[in-house]
């Protein structure tokens, strides 16, 4: 990794006040029904004191991608925010991911993965509205991005709002595809995360996306990643591959034509090099070569796994919903697993 001329700057963070989500100025663009959703949700409304983390901190700025490191008083990583993205790295209580029945590993880490209201730019530690988000986050033992992929695997509690809407629990990765069905084409059919909670979705860019029952409870692996950080984190949704502001439809149209920065971009070939990567990343993969070079599944990065290898969470066929486990090839991406030699590219949102 290059690291540039450091250049530090200290700031206090005092208690500030309450953040909104429902604030055009944040750029949160939840649908109108979000509010039933869950009362831990990652997009919940932020408390109106401030978290633990407030206080005296330090922000070096290093290269490649470029980001700002914020660290505390005795120096260590309070969190990572990268130009141009929302995603934030926070370090915060340590925790355990276990799928026992799928793997024997699992992922130990104190990195807690956060939407910031706007993308992080240099100097954005002035403005208040980081301040306070920070503020209430820092250290926050609120579910986060991570938590909430973990919502969905086998096993998972199943999790109702006030009106009975379920938005949370095990997840299928879809019924088969019909017979007849173009070759070439995924094995299942594919599902959005409106399948997955039943009920009817208008896009910006899409009328009346109305879920079909047989698919209810199903998530492909991109509507798995849209239902993670789109509905449950607040990102905005789009229905279709067109470039806008949001998320697209498909694994291709996110990567492609979709927000965020690229930590590894897609040069049609595996990646020599990981480094770049930190947890709550996306990564894309060609999984199978005779849709030619277009990318046709991806995931969530978690981080190392307590054997030291690099592992991701995705929707997948042969487990029938989101995993990082080895049913049907190991979730590593790293040695000669299937999903190592097809990762092709990563972002960060």
């Amino acid at each position: 990794m290059t690291v540039r001329s450091p250049r530090t700057k200290h700031l206090s963070l005092a208690a500030l006040a309450v953040l909104t989500l429902t604030s055009t100025a944040l750029t949160y663009q939840l649908h109108h029904t979000e509010k039933d959703a869950d009362p831990t949700a990652v997009s919940a409304p932020l408390p109106s004191h401030p978290g633990p983390g407030a206080g005296s901190y330090t922000y070096d700025r290093l290269a490649g991608p470029a980001r700002t490191v914020v660290r505390d008083a005795k120096g260590g990583v309070a969190a990572t925010l990268t130009d141009g993205a929302r995603t934030a790295v926070l370090t915060g209580p340590s925790r355990t991911f276990t799928e026992p029945h799928t793997t024997k590993a699992k992922i130990v880490t104190d990195s807690w993965v956060r939407l910031m209201p706007k993308p992080w730019k240099a100097g954005t530690e002035k403005q208040k509205w980081f301040t306070d988000w920070f503020a209430a986050f820092h250290r926050s033992a609120r579910p986060d991005l991570l938590a909430v992929s973990q919502q969905y695997v086998k096993g998972a509690p199943q999790k109702k709002d006030r009106q009975g809407l379920r938005y949370a629990g095990p997840a299928t990765a879809g019924p088969p595809t019909p017979p007849g069905s173009p070759a070439g084409g995924p094995h299942r059919r594919p599902s959005d995360f409106y399948h997955y909670l039943g009920k009817p979705w208008t896009f910006p860019d899409r009328k009346n996306a109305l879920p079909d029952k047989s698919r209810y409870g199903a998530v492909d692996s991109s509507g798995y990643v849209r239902l993670v950080y789109g509905y449950r984190g607040g990102y905005a949704l789009l229905g279709t591959d067109r470039k806008g502001p949001g998320l697209p439809r498909t694994t291709n149209g996110i990567a492609s034509v979709g927000p965020g920065v690229p930590v590894i971009p897609n040069r049609g070939a595996r990646p020599s090099e990981l480094d770049t990567l930190q947890p709550g990343d996306l990564v894309f993969f060609d999984t199978d070569r005779r849709n030619g070079p277009r990318l046709d599944h991806m995931g969530i990065y978690l981080g190392l796994d307590t054997d030291g290898h690099p592992r991701f969470i995705s929707s997948r066929e042969k487990n029938n919903g989101p995993t990082f486990g080895d049913i049907g090839g190991s979730a590593r991406i790293d040695g000669a697993g299937t999903y190592a030699v097809s990762l092709r590219a990563a972002k960060r949102l």
